[in-house]
């Protein structure tokens, strides 16, 4: 098995599907940074993105046999895994935030900074921003709420003042041109 083939995505994830502990290392070393970025930019909490990054490579090791090439890259299906449960995790903290009545006034001590990570994170997160940025507007602006702020395509709707259908046709039309997008990248990042 050559070095390159060794390290293709598709087959690190059939690997994996079969209990191989050295694929799922070598894919976790390879889009780790990409996870936790995205998870960092849609919960903004160090310490739930790191959870996050953990829960969403215990799916894939466990899911790993219901990946289809055909319905998308590797880096599609880890990032669709991240969204849905980062949507999750926002909801359920916003839900514990509504639940909480505080007895006194809130401290006026503002939320700790940002912590820049590992330069793979930052990386990562360039990557994403990179590729987010050459997509047209439109386009940028659907996929932003709906894996950033976690909005429904509804909410992004009613937020936007658009039809609920011209949301769904544009978040289509973004992550078809993401995955090319990131197909390009990975390809040159690949040589």
């Amino acid at each position: 098995m050559t070095g390159e083939s060794r390290d293709d995505p598709v087959e690190l994830i059939q690997q994996i599907a079969a209990g191989d502990r050295e694929a799922f290392g070598r894919l976790y070393d390879r889009y780790a940074p990409l996870v936790f970025a995205f998870a960092l930019r849609v919960v903004g909490q160090r310490h739930e993105a790191e959870d996050l990054l953990q829960e969403v490579f215990l799916q894939a090791w466990r899911q790993a046999a219901t990946y289809r090439q055909a319905r998308g890259t590797p880096e599609a299906w880890l990032s669709t895994i991240t969204r849905s449960r980062a949507i999750d995790r926002l909801r359920s903290i916003r839900r514990r935030e509504k639940s909480f009545v505080p007895i006194q006034g809130p401290s006026g001590v503002d939320p700790p900074g940002r912590v820049e990570g590992s330069g793979s994170e930052s990386e990562a997160r360039l990557d994403v921003h990179g590729v987010l940025s050459e997509l047209p507007a439109i386009q940028r602006t659907v996929l932003e709420l709906a894996y950033f702020e976690g909005l429904t395509q509804a909410e992004i709707a009613a937020r936007l003042g658009e039809p609920l259908g011209t949301v769904k046709t544009r978040i289509r039309a973004g992550l078809e041109r993401l995955r090319g997008l990131f197909g390009v990248k990975a390809g040159r990042g690949a040589s």
